[in-house]
This record gives C-alpha cells, structure tokens and sequence, in this order.
C-alpha cells in the first residue's frame, strides 16, 4: 500500500470555532519539528459554525461528517486519511511540540503496535490536580492511555477502526489495539517526552473545577442504569455534556 504522507492527524470538531485553529497549530508546531509529511483532516460533525472555513483557511482538509456517534466521527476521517500513521486528537486538546517524531519513532521502531499519551490540564487548581492524579493513577494501572491515540492505518483497518460506542470508544478501541498488537508481538505503548494539553474549557464555562466530581455523582443512577442496559438517562447527559455541548455555548 502507498501512502501520500507518513502521518494523518485526525481532529473530530463540532461547532469547534473558538478552538480549532489552536488545535491545528499545536499539530503544525509538532510538525515543524518532525522531518516527515503531515497531513491535517478536520472531521466537521454537524457543524452549524465557522469551524471548517476556519480549518481551510489553516490548511486543514475538511471531512464532513452527520453521525451521533463520536467513534463513527473519528472513523470518517481514518477513511479519507491518506497517511500511514493515524493520530487522533479532540479539538478542543493540543500535543506538545515533538509529539508527532516520538509517536512516527516508536512505530518504526517495530516495538510497538500503537500507543498513547499522558494527559495534563492546561491550568492548575486543587480539584483539577485530583482530578488529574486520578486519570494517571488509572491509566497506569490498566495501560489504556487514550487522549491521543496512535497506530499504523493498517491497524485500524485490522480492527474495524474506533469502537462503535457513543461514549468510552477510546477505550474500547485501545484494548483492541493491544489485543492485536499482542498477536504481533508487539506492545501497546505510551508517550515518554510528550503529553496532550487538555482542555478545561467546560470547567471554565461552569465555572467549577469540581464539576465532573459533581456530574459522577449527581448522576450515578443513570450510569448505573446504563451498566445495566437502560441508557436513555446517560445517552441525554452525554447529549448534553458532548454532542450538543458547543450548540450551548457559542
């Protein structure tokens, strides 16, 4: 198989015009320091915005996009991607400036069927350093680090790309991967040098850095219904807090 470039960077957006040109250039700035081809694919879902405008004008190829499903988002782009690494990362998020050599380094390494990267809030609170310490403390204990999550085409191709679950995809699709790096005899691995600046916008809207504190608790009911089958309570709240969210917030 031929590919145009050696990495495809894949950036699910929905009504993401207040964030997407610092996505591309956090992509861009990584770009600068890997010697390979980058390409920038923004996945447009539903997009009633500035946001795919806003993407050309930056040199991003735009893809467009109408399923509920965030999995199926990010899939439309794997599909148009024309990379031989695949990179995903959520709009509102940045990488660090050598993401994209270490992650294009690990790969040719041979080591390595895909990875991902630690995660670190681009503030500091108290609440938010708990919350943090948390997100390490599971990730290292279960080795499914997603925020930026990486892999061969090949690899997606091989495991019918990202999950089809409209929430904890990432997950789903990083056990996958392993379990089909395993039978490679290769590892799922983890970024050393680099991490994904994430996003606290939603904190800031609400005003509260113990907000998703609060949401686990308010809402375990319908979490725990969910675990059980009956998940129109939790399909409304993921509506609410990602598939609708920007549609509240302009």
């Amino acid at each position: 198989m031929s590919f145009r470039y050696d990495i495809s960077v894949i950036v699910p957006a929905h009504n993401e015009e207040k964030y997407v040109k610092r996505c591309i250039d956090s992509i861009k700035q990584a770009d600068e320091i890997f010697s390979g081809s980058v390409e920038i694919i923004v996945v447009c879902n539903r997009c009633t915005d500035a946001t795919a405008r806003i993407a050309e004008e930056n040199g991003a190829k735009t893809v467009f996009n109408e399923d509920r499903c965030i999995a199926l988002v990010r899939n439309a782009g794997i599909k148009e991607a024309q990379g031989e690494i695949i990179v995903t990362i959520d709009c509102d998020n940045r990488m660090t400036p050598s993401t994209l050599a270490e992650i294009y380094s690990k790969i040719k390494s041979g080591k390595y069927i895909g990875g991902g990267a630690p995660m670190r809030f681009e503030r500091k609170s108290f609440p938010l350093m708990l919350n943090d310490y948390m997100c390490r403390a599971g990730f290292k204990a279960t080795g499914l680090y997603a925020g930026i999550i990486w892999a061969e085409k090949a690899t997606f191709d091989a495991i019918g790309g990202f999950v089809d679950k409209r929430s904890m995809e990432d997950i789903a699709t990083v056990k996958l991967i392993k379990q089909y790096g395993r039978r490679q005899g290769k590892k799922f691995g983890v970024l050393k040098y680099n991490h994904l600046i994430n996003s606290t916008r939603k904190y800031d809207d609400a005003g509260d850095d113990w907000l998703y504190f609060r949401l686990a608790f308010r809402n375990a009911k319908p979490m725990m219904k969910a675990a059980r089958g009956d998940s129109a309570e939790y399909d409304a709240l993921l509506d609410e807090m990602f598939y609708d969210y920007n549609d509240n917030h302009k």
